[in-house]
């Protein structure tokens, strides 16, 4: 029935089967509960057992049933021939009586059986019988007495001219709210507004004139529409209770908004031992959590220090610490929560539950990925690292993801999940003490001397801005190929944010000392010794381009 239920929602209201697969679970797990089952059982017990006799609005008294004739269908019954006497101005209501008998009373309207009290009534009220049979007689004949009284045309014409006037005056004060509302919100535009603005010039535009502005107009807005809607409530109860066909709507509709307040005050006033408990404990998690964010940030800052404990550590600590004082705390207050023994509330934690453990496998796995990461010093803000194929600097590291900027100026969005489980290359790391070594290989043919190759080599790097004279550059001879040797120069940076723009001028530099001592460069590939060797004479490094505009010319 339940799925059959959900279906039904699902086609009525175009909604996607994840919200209703899950809303039919949160519903199973609701309806299966022992006490949900035995709160419907009692609920349909009490219908059976128990139901008011209601004769224009008023409750009369309360009637029993049992599981064959339920107290509902008796009261109706009870009401119907109650009416139906007080309708018939011939019989008078004065001429109300009772018939004792070992099992019930009988009460009569001459001669007109209107219904039995028995002893499980009289056990409902927790009187005797006759006590019992006495007072229903009593709220029956008074009960006809104002039936026919509120029907009768004088009290119907006097009813009808009160709400005449009962609308003239909703009308009248209508007109004066939306009159009210209207002269207020053209005074503030005219004078409030004009210090919004110099507050927003004030603040140096932090806050917002037009929003400012918008919540003012809201607020007024909010506040009209709450006293119409008062001013309407108030009228309609007011007319529909003049008359006794609506008696019962009027006295509904009152009943809808006092009852939900008297439960509302009775809680607050049931709740106050219970919020004096949850503020002392809110107090004192914040007194403590004041103390550790002291005690983390001296670590941070380096005015406390703990033999073994990076300073890094102290702000991913401190937030370790806080979630689980603050977990401690909502378990400790848990049952002092308004509603916290409530079926409903149950139920809405473990649907809560079922959700958060379906769909947090990777949220927690990136979480702890996070903390590891911060705890295993991977990297810092600022680094210059390499994750499988992105190369870039750290912007931010959350315990979710890490932002990395590339050198194309891109942001990528990383999950600290892929992070761990790949090899991080951190460029910044080692930079600052013994610097970073970029390294170059060039292939030069066997005629050439690898002395003069390593002293070129050593000439281009020198050459190179951003290359550290010291430690100083050397040379590795990597190997010695079919055509060729293969030479590998080394420099130290300190700078790893803009090692590509010094392998760039290296390799300038690399080439220009190699064009300039006539010594071919033989890699990539080599197929045999060309008649003239490969490099550039230096009279050619700076020929004009053809098409090149005289104004670009004279701007270079």
């Amino acid at each position: 029935m339940s799925l059959y239920f959900f279906q039904r929602i699902k086609k009525k209201f175009k909604c996607n089967w994840f919200f209703t697969k899950y809303f039919l679970l949160f519903t199973i797990l609701i309806s299966n509960s022992p006490s949900f089952a035995f709160q419907l059982e009692t609920d349909s017990l009490a219908e059976y057992l128990n139901a008011p006799v209601i004769v224009d609005g008023k409750i009369l008294f309360n009637v029993r049933g049992t599981s064959s004739y339920p107290a509902g269908n008796r009261a109706d019954l009870i009401k119907s021939r109650i009416e139906t006497v007080a309708e018939d101005l011939s019989i008078p209501a004065n001429s109300i009586t009772d018939v004792h008998s070992e099992t019930h009373d009988s009460i009569f309207i001459s001669g007109k059986f209107i219904m039995g009290v028995y002893d499980a009534d009289a056990l409902l009220e927790g009187v005797r019988r006759e006590v019992l049979t006495s007072l229903i007689k009593k709220r029956i004949q008074t009960s006809i007495y104002s039936y026919r009284y509120e029907r009768s045309t004088d009290v119907l014409l006097n009813n009808t001219f009160y709400a005449i006037g009962a609308t003239a005056l909703t009308l009248l004060l209508l007109f004066i709210v939306l009159w009210i509302v209207k002269r207020i919100h053209t005074t503030l535009e005219s004078k409030l507004k004009i210090k919004i603005e110099t507050l927003e010039t004030r603040s140096f535009h932090m806050i917002r004139s037009e929003q400012l502005w918008v919540t003012f107009y809201k607020l007024i807005k909010t506040i009209k529409v709450l006293l119409i809607i008062i001013i309407i409530f108030v009228y309609a109860q007011y007319v529909l209770g003049l008359y006794p066909w609506t008696k019962a709507i009027s006295v509904s509709l009152l009943g809808l908004f006092l009852k939900p307040l008297g439960d509302f005050g009775k809680s607050i006033l049931n709740f106050i031992p219970d919020l004096a408990f949850l503020i002392v404990i809110f107090f004192i998690v914040r007194y403590f959590l004041k103390l550790i964010k002291v005690f983390f940030s001296g670590l941070e800052h380096g005015t406390i220090k703990l033999s073994g404990f990076d300073p890094d550590w102290s702000v991913p600590t401190y937030k370790i610490l806080r979630i689980l004082l603050v977990a401690f705390a909502v378990i400790v207050a848990y049952p002092y929560i308004p509603g916290s023994e409530s079926d409903a509330f149950k139920g809405v934690s473990l649907f809560l539950g079922v959700l958060f453990s379906l769909g947090s496998s990777s949220l927690i796995g990136n979480l702890m990925a996070g903390y590891t990461m911060t705890y295993r010093r991977t990297f810092k803000k600022g680094d210059m690292i390499r994750v499988e194929n992105y190369l870039g600097q750290v912007m931010e590291t959350k315990l979710f993801v890490t932002r990395i900027r590339t050198l194309k100026n891109e942001e990528i969005v990383i999950p600290n999940s892929t992070i761990l489980s790949n090899s991080v290359v951190n460029y910044s790391s080692l930079a600052s003490e013994r610097g970073l070594i970029l390294y170059t290989t060039v292939g030069i043919g066997y005629e050439t001397s690898w002395r003069q190759v390593e002293e070129m080599l050593i000439v281009a790097a020198g050459r190179t801005e951003g290359v550290l004279k010291e430690p100083s550059p050397y040379v590795l001879q990597k190997s010695l190929g079919d055509f060729a040797v293969t030479y590998e120069l080394n420099v130290y940076c300190n700078d790893p944010i803009n090692m590509i723009k010094h392998y760039t001028a290296l390799h300038q530099n690399i080439l220009d000392i190699f064009n300039e001592n006539k010594v071919q460069i033989m890699t990539p590939a080599y197929e045999g010794d060309p008649q003239e060797p490969k490099v550039v004479p230096k009279d050619k490094w700076f020929i004009p381009l053809i098409g090149k505009s005289k104004s670009e010319e004279n701007k270079k």
